[in-house]
């Protein structure tokens, strides 16, 4: 069964239309499952890069893409490429053939790391291109939890299928939210996230020749894991790692290239209190963040560790959710040097709203404090902040602040 994604009706809409449509996302996000839904039909002609004999074909004779595409039946409308950075110089092919014909078909193209294509002169069709990047599952595209359950509004698009089925917060909090992990048993998501993490994030990386001594990246990959969340202090983690600041810094890129962590930036606008700057570091998903950190997948969430993941889940929802309102909408956090601090703030093109995380079922107005100090430093920008928690309804814990149920986010 397919479930509905967001970024459905934003690829098919008209916005994009007749632009080439570049869909980027960590493996086993669902965007090949998310084409093939959305462009299923005979009109549809594929080319998946991750067969060896297309990609060496094309890696050989990278003008042979533009025959076969024009040797194609006048039934097909839309081409689809399916892990572009493989070849990135098919991007020269797709660009002489919209050139040529820019109403003659539509196309996808997708990829699951941008670092071949950053680091060397691939051709991102400029002007001609809009860029999408699918996430893993997130809380719009989960069924609602009650009729006025959201505090984030949701895209005004509806999904083009049913939304994902509701799952506890501590199977959320230990499994994640691959599209694929969601539907399996805690056994078989162990197995697939342990996959994930030494294939993927081991095998894939070796193979595309990202990092050249694997030990230690591995080494890098289990501390980042740990660190998840955090501010990143490189000298710290050079000095317990035994791997040069310079390489970390390099590593982490990677990791952003492969689509595999975020950085979080502090919030920028003008403070009355002096703040700290350096970024944050987020995994994609917490499924994958929990194994390459070694965490025991046991469908428990002790509470020793349930602050710390909720937070992490919730700035991963942030992200998600800023990334396919798009333009003017982001995610930061807050910290002063006297150490006040707020978790997260969602910032919109009219506000920005102070968000704090909490693992208790039972908010207190002290656990604003921070959240109002916020509103208090920046009243043009901010005018009402969430603690988001464990709570079971909505509780007014000031005048300008509500405690929201996780669900509700």
């Amino acid at each position: 069964m397919f479930f509905g994604r967001v970024l459905g009706p934003l690829l098919t809409g008209s916005a994009s239309r007749n632009k080439v449509r570049l869909l980027f996302g960590a493996r086993q996000t669902g965007k090949t499952a998310l084409l093939r839904h959305l462009l299923a039909g005979e009109t549809t002609y594929v080319v998946n890069l991750q067969d060896s004999g297309d990609r060496r074909r094309y890696e050989a004779d990278p003008a042979a893409f533009g025959r076969v595409v024009k040797g194609l039946p006048a039934r097909i409308k839309t081409i689809v490429v399916d892990e572009i950075q493989k070849v990135p110089a098919l991007l020269d092919e797709v660009q002489a053939l919209y050139d040529a014909a820019p109403r003659r078909w539509q196309w996808f193209l997708t990829g699951s790391s941008a670092r071949r294509l950053r680091r060397g002169t691939a051709n991102l069709l400029p002007g001609r291109s809009h860029a999408y990047h699918l996430h893993p599952v997130c809380g719009w595209e989960v069924e609602p939890d009650g009729p006025d359950r959201r505090c984030i509004p949701e895209p005004a698009a509806p999904l083009s299928a049913p939304p994902f089925r509701r799952q506890s917060l501590a199977r959320v909090l230990s499994f994640g939210s691959l599209p694929g992990v969601r539907t399996e048993s805690a056994a078989s998501a162990r197995r697939t996230l342990a996959a994930y993490v030494d294939h993927y994030l081991e095998e894939e990386i070796r193979r595309e020749a990202l990092v050249r001594d694997m030990g230690p990246f591995l080494v890098f990959l289990r501390l980042a894991a740990s660190e998840a969340g955090r501010q990143i202090n490189l000298a710290r983690l050079a000095s317990e790692s035994g791997v040069a600041a310079s390489t970390l810094k390099t590593y982490y890129q990677v990791l952003v290239d492969t689509f595999v962590g975020h950085w979080m930036p502090a919030y920028a606008r003008r403070p009355r209190q002096r703040l700290l700057t350096t970024p944050r570091f987020h995994f994609f998903d917490l499924g994958v963040r929990n194994v390459a950190a070694d965490l025991a997948l046991d469908g428990r969430v002790p509470d020793a560790i349930g602050g710390p993941l909720l937070e992490q889940w919730v700035g991963q929802e942030l992200i998600a959710r800023a990334g396919y309102l798009g333009r003017g909408h982001g995610v930061s956090f807050w910290r002063t040097k006297s150490g006040a601090e707020v978790d997260f703030v969602w910032g919109t093109p009219r506000e920005d709203v102070p968000i704090e995380v909490k693992w208790s079922t039972r908010p207190r107005v002290a656990d604003a404090r921070h959240v109002e100090a916020f509103l208090d430093l920046y009243p043009d920008r901010a005018r009402h902040g969430l603690v988001v928690c464990r709570c079971q309804h909505v509780e007014q814990l000031t005048k300008r602040v509500r405690a929201v149920p996780w669900s509700m986010l």
